[in-house]
């Protein structure tokens, strides 16, 4: 009987190995299967996330011009009282005897367009007697200065500058004394 145990046994243990060796390729096949699975659910997730970033490039995009394009409305709608003032204006001239009241009303109307654009951040540089600044100031010509405290300073303004928010906009052009 020991020799049929040990037939027994050793025939258990071929058997044994080669299910092993069957079942490896098996195993094999499944864990490409596996790394396959995996790879499609990764390139997926790539595809998808690459097309939810791109439809967010497009409509940020598309709301920054949206915002560009409507940015000055604010300031317009503002503005346009002053439009309706200056219409009033032009009317009251047509028929005007005296002239007087309506030199009044256009430096009313005057002083409301500036007073809103002040509030909007916008301030007018006031540069006469100042020195130099190329920062802030245009130098479109230099003359000889009246007296030796004028030299290198602005003698008169050709165009007036402003800024808006501390940024200049637009550089006072200016005559320098030399």
């Amino acid at each position: 009987m020991n020799e049929k145990e040990n037939i027994q046994e050793e025939n258990l243990e071929q058997n044994e190995t080669n299910q092993e060796q069957e079942t490896a390729p098996a195993e094999e096949l499944s864990q490409e299967e596996i790394l396959s699975n995996q790879l499609a659910e990764a390139n997926d997730k790539f595809a998808r996330l690459f097309a939810e970033f791109d439809n967010y490039k497009k409509r940020t995009s598309k709301e920054r011009v949206e915002l560009i394009q409507t940015a000055g409305q604010a300031v317009i709608s503002k503005l346009l009282t002053v439009l309706d003032d200056f219409d009033r204006a032009l009317n009251a001239m047509a028929t005007a005897q005296d002239i007087t009241p309506v030199k009044e009303g256009i430096e009313l109307v005057n002083n409301k367009f500036r007073k809103i654009l002040e509030n909007e951040g916008l301030k007018e540089m006031n540069v006469v007697g100042e020195v130099f600044d190329a920062d802030f100031q245009e130098a479109i010509t230099a003359i000889p200065a009246p007296s030796d405290d004028m030299k290198n300073k602005v003698i008169d303004v050709v165009e007036k500058g402003y800024t808006l928010n501390d940024k200049v906009i637009r550089y006072a052009k200016v005559v320098i004394g030399k």
